[in-house]
């Protein structure tokens, strides 16, 4: 029996997103500090220093709202057990079974790839958006998928959904 517990999942994502929220902060007044710097000032015109940097701030800058935005969205997902019967959707923890093993995976709202360790499982957020998050959706316990991974077709189970 698995024992992830769903709220505790959503608030280590959240958490982890948090962390990477700060520094990509940090990441983005250095940049603006250096763009604005008196030293980054062009001395001639083949000099972008300042230039660059105030993209790499911008950029920076905008990462900072995108993680944000995930923030709120992980935020709003519920944490309530989801029917076993029930189609997996977005805010379902999914456990896929094939030939090589068991995985556990997270359909997120965004931050697609992040992992998380819960007890002994690592779980892996995924997107509706995703490859297998495309093929997910949808389904139920005890369908199963084929999908290439790595340029080999590879068949899974839906073990579970919680």
């Amino acid at each position: 029996m698995v024992s992830i517990q769903k709220h505790h999942l959503i608030a280590q994502i959240i958490a982890q997103l948090g962390e990477e929220r700060e520094l990509l902060y940090r990441a983005a007044r250095s940049a603006h500090f250096e763009a604005t710097d008196e030293q980054s000032k062009a001395e001639n015109k083949y000099d972008t220093r300042g230039l660059e940097a105030s993209y790499l701030a911008r950029g920076q800058a905008q990462k900072v709202k995108e993680v944000e935005l995930a923030i709120e969205q992980f935020q709003g997902l519920s944490s309530a057990p989801v029917d076993p019967s029930a189609p997996i959707q977005l805010g379902t923890l999914v456990q896929l079974k094939s030939p090589k093993g068991k995985a556990f995976y997270f359909v997120g709202p965004r931050a697609g790839g992040m992992e998380v360790q819960q007890d002994e499982h690592e779980i892996c957020v995924i997107t509706p958006q995703s490859p297998l998050g495309q093929q997910l959706i949808g389904q139920k316990r005890g369908a199963r998928l084929r999908l290439d991974l790595g340029g080999t077709r590879q068949e899974f189970e839906v073990a579970g959904v919680w």
